[in-house]
């Protein structure tokens, strides 16, 4: 954690207070007393979610070296948790979930490879799953800028593109190539290892079915992150349809992944989870109620897998 995240996790910090303190606050409160342990049953309505994105990764290593569903659960609870609460700009998981792999005995191209071209996919099941959003929030009668909107979707899917295309021209490779003979072959196990892993992107890009059924796993992850709403504004006292809890989970995950600069998204999840929720026809105060029970969500899921992780790490 250096300064400037710090600085930057304060100052979410003080948006995100200021933001739930401007909605009727005793109100806010009420619901959430109300609500009592129902709260950490909506919290763990995430794990379907976590599941089915352990699923996808797998799809994306050798099936006879790929770990068990479960310890691919595992990595997938400490890759969220480093990414949700620590300021790593949601690359920090991916690195520690390398790391932990890499010492239990995998090897460096599938893990490493998998891990790539499983954040490039999810850059594509992400935007699949946010064109479904705003569908939905434009049957439902609210005003849009769908220029700047579709712009703005457009420009995701050519960067998702532009990444897939870079890791399929062995560019990684070719680049440490060139520095290694630079560096007059001091740098020689750092290009076998590059060129290791881009033979195995190369080999995966070939059989679109495993980057396929990664996608449609991932998508279905998406879509498994709504019952973590409905289930939310059950225990709150507010009843939702599916169709509004898909909306309001496609666009805060949105809202997240643009502010991946500021740790855990603080203040613009708040924000976005008060507007969706009038959007959707409910009263501010219960979108505040809702940003609260989410950051519940990273105490009792996201606190434990950073334990977990340093669990982890003294056990190697």
């Amino acid at each position: 954690m250096n300064r400037a995240g710090l600085w930057l996790a304060l100052a979410g910090f003080a948006a995100a207070c200021w933001v739930i303190w401007q909605q009727d606050f005793s109100e806010v409160w009420h619901v959430l007393a109300a609500a009592g342990f129902g709260l950490v049953l909506a919290a763990l309505a995430h794990i379907p979610s976590m599941v089915l994105n352990a699923h996808a990764w797998a799809m994306l290593m050798p099936r006879h070296s790929r770990p068990t569903l479960p310890g691919m659960v595992f990595q997938v609870w400490l890759r969220e948790s480093v990414n949700n609460l620590l300021p790593v700009g949601r690359v920090g998981g991916e690195l520690v979930c390398y790391r932990l792999m890499r010492r239990q005995g995998l090897r460096a191209a599938p893990v490493a490879g998998g891990l790539i071209a499983d954040v490039a996919l999810s850059l594509v099941s992400q935007l699949l799953f946010a064109l479904l959003g705003l569908a939905l929030l434009g049957l439902s009668g609210a005003a849009l800028g769908w220029g700047a909107l579709l712009a703005g979707l457009l420009g995701g899917f050519v960067l998702a593109g532009v990444t897939i295309m870079v890791l399929r021209a062995s560019l990684l490779g070719r680049v440490i190539g060139a520095i290694n003979a630079l560096a007059q072959n001091r740098l020689a196990g750092m290009a076998e290892g590059a060129r290791r892993l881009d033979i195995y992107l190369r080999r995966l890009w070939r059989r679109p079915r495993a980057p396929l059924l990664c996608t449609l796993w991932q998508f279905a992850a998406w879509l498994a992150g709504a019952l973590e709403i409905w289930v939310a504004c059950r225990v709150l006292g507010v009843e939702v349809s599916l169709a509004d809890a898909v909306m309001i989970e496609a666009l805060i995950q949105a809202l997240a992944s643009a502010a991946f600069i500021m740790p855990g998204a603080l203040g613009v999840q708040e924000a976005g989870f008060v507007g969706l929720a009038v959007l959707a026809g409910l009263d501010p105060s219960m979108g505040a109620a809702l940003a609260v029970t989410r950051r519940l969500r990273d105490v009792v899921l996201y606190v434990p897998g950073l334990l977990a992780w340093g669990w982890a790490e003294r056990r190697g």
